[in-house]
């Protein structure tokens, strides 16, 4: 196996502009039907025209499959795409109709080094055992249900770099973007012997640091900068209008928990914007969160940086239009210039009145 190395070179490909005010949501394929057929992406592309959202994120890569056809997962597993579709392209259907209603259109990875969700064996763990993620323990890494790769091994990052640039060179996508799983690395992981190897020669440590070590933390974060380096220079070849973003958790968090300095990737090239995901239930924790982050970030910062708010979940859950309205009222109060919905059943259920509390109507 082979360690990604550290290449922090800041600004090569910086963008030169700033990214417009975002009012986006996530589109997923689970506990949603809004992109198994072209009827379906017309009516999600007119609600999301009717209540102002101009920027769509729509699901690529999940539970090992991709949602549209891939030559690149067919090269690695044998299968083309999700069957689910039955040859139904989704993304290339959202960037058609999206882009006729004058509505961006974002190619999401919501699953990044993650292979595989459930209790079962998948494909990727089967075809390739040597590229799973390793406990302190030695066993595979797992967390919260979340089957992972070692985010740090060369071979499943090739993989990831493969398909977001078959995503680029192959649609007239407006944007690429990872999230709390790409690139990032629960903390318990990193624990094979090819990885260690790596931090005991750069460092001069001996056995197995705790998951909580400062040096074993950064160490593990820098290489997963690299990545995020990696993921935008790779993009900005190919595209250079075609913009980079991430979605990750709230820094530090994200970074304890799973490797992820976001700050860094804002600040050193590696992110055209940032969609930190303040997901909380009330407005109190909301608003709490929310004043952490504007305290992380600079004035500078402000225009490349807005919040992910939770506004349904496939259990149940949906904001109500007063949260919906007063999560609004607090980005804009705090000078943030936009915002991204988790996700696009909210839209579709809450009804015009609450949708219209949130984002700016766009005209007929």
């Amino acid at each position: 196996m082979v360690i990604a190395a550290v290449s922090l070179l800041s600004g090569m490909f910086c963008s030169a502009t700033s990214p417009a005010p975002l009012h986006g949501v996530w589109i997923t394929n689970v506990a949603s039907n809004s992109m198994r057929s072209k009827g379906d992406v017309a009516e999600t592309i007119a609600i999301c025209r009717r209540n102002g959202v101009n920027a769509v994120f729509i699901v690529v890569w999940n539970n090992g499959l991709t949602t549209y056809p891939s030559t690149v997962l067919e090269r690695y597993i044998g299968v083309k795409q999700s069957p689910v579709y039955k040859g139904f392209d989704p993304l290339g259907e959202f960037v058609r109709q999206g882009h006729q209603a004058g509505i961006k259109v974002h190619a999401w990875f919501e699953y990044g080094f993650s292979h595989h969700y459930g209790a079962d064996e998948d494909v990727w763990a089967k075809k390739y055992p040597e590229w799973n993620g390793r406990t302190i323990d030695g066993k595979n890494l797992v967390k919260n249900g979340f089957a992972w790769w070692n985010a740090l091994d060369l071979r499943p990052q090739k993989f990831l770099r493969e398909i977001v640039l078959e995503v680029v060179q192959k649609y007239d996508i407006d944007g690429v973007q990872g999230d709390d799983r790409m690139p990032a690395l629960p903390a318990e992981g990193g624990y094979d012997e090819q990885t260690l190897a790596a931090f005991h020669h750069e460092t001069g440590s001996l056995g197995k640091p705790e998951k909580e070590d400062k040096t074993w933390i950064q160490w593990r974060c820098d290489r997963l900068s690299s990545f995020a380096r990696a993921i935008y220079e790779d993009v900005k070849k190919a595209k250079k209008d075609c913009l980079v973003s991430w979605a990750p958790s709230i820094y530090p968090w994200s970074k304890d928990e799973y490797l992820q300095d976001w700050p860094t990737w804002l600040r050193s090239g590696c992110a055209d914007f940032v969609v930190p995901q303040v997901y909380r239930y009330n407005a109190a924790d909301y608003d709490a969160t929310l004043s952490e982050l504007r305290g992380q970030l600079s004035e500078s910062d402000m225009h490349r940086v807005f919040p992910g708010m939770l506004t349904a979940l496939g259990s149940g859950y949906r904001a109500t239009p007063s949260f919906l309205a007063h999560m609004k009222q607090s980005n804009s109060r705090l000078g943030f210039k936009g915002e991204c919905l988790f996700y696009f059943e909210s839209l579709r259920h809450s009804g015009e009145r609450a949708c219209q509390a949130h984002f700016p109507m766009q005209k007929s």
